[in-house]
């Protein structure tokens, strides 16, 4: 089975030491990590991370961790370090600050890499047009194929035409990787697009490499700001 890592930076610039903040009575990552693992889908789980906080809320849960040794400046670059003497095919990364994890999607994700050309693959989900004007909601385009062809910050396709689309693709950021395509794709430098968007998996398109899209029902919820993480606490408490 594969491997998840879920990359945990301390740092935050909109909502500092966010994975460490409560969601009622265990933390953003400790909930991250354990919905991980109850999926079932994955050999092992590890955190990667930066910060001795971070590592005692994960051993406190009985989680596994790599401690980086190297600054990183994506949670992609994370990863690779942590993965690179790992016994593995398979790597998905993990967003930490999504803590309620979907098995279904997972296993759609993981099935992708039955085909031995896919190597790497993501998720997208369906949003209106009035969603895709909010340039934090990543739209991406596919072929007939369901290989991506460009993610943007800016609604995409552009309607000439007025009630063509009925719906956008919003990229889930999800990622899963063959080993060596994650060490390769992390060597590389940052390429033009990916500069311009901000949107690293751009560097994978202007390289040639494929990325295999999966559709999913299940709309994530991400924590970047105090008003998110009151929405998760809203939503644990409807589960429960």
């Amino acid at each position: 089975m594969p491997t998840a890592i879920i990359p945990a930076r301390y740092a935050s610039t909109r909502f500092p030491a966010k994975l460490t903040k409560d969601l009622c009575g265990l933390s953003v990552i400790q909930r991250t990590y354990l919905s991980t693992v109850e999926t079932g889908v994955f050999d092992e789980v590890i955190v990667a991370t930066d910060h001795q906080e971070i590592v005692d809320q994960i051993q406190a849960v009985g989680g596994k961790i790599f401690f980086s040794q190297q600054i990183h400046e994506s949670g992609s670059d994370r990863i690779a370090e942590a993965v690179k003497e790992l016994d593995t095919d398979i790597v998905v990364n993990v967003q930490g600050d999504e803590p309620f994890q979907d098995k279904k999607s997972l296993e759609d994700l993981i099935k992708a890499f039955d085909d031995p050309k896919v190597q790497v693959a993501s998720m997208m989900f369906q949003i209106d047009a009035h969603e895709a004007t909010n340039p934090n909601a990543v739209k991406l385009v596919v072929d007939q194929d369901a290989n991506a062809l460009y993610f943007s910050r800016s609604p995409i396709p552009f309607e000439r035409e007025e009630g063509r689309l009925t719906h956008y693709w919003k990229h889930v950021g999800i990622y899963a990787y063959r080993k060596e395509m994650l060490l390769q794709f992390t060597a590389w430098p940052k390429s033009y697009l990916e500069q311009v968007e901000m949107l690293e998996q751009l560097r994978l398109l202007e390289k040639g490499v494929k990325i295999k899209m999966i559709p999913t029902t299940h709309q994530a919820i991400a924590i970047d700001t105090p008003e998110d993480l009151e929405k998760a606490i809203t939503y644990f408490k409807t589960q429960l």
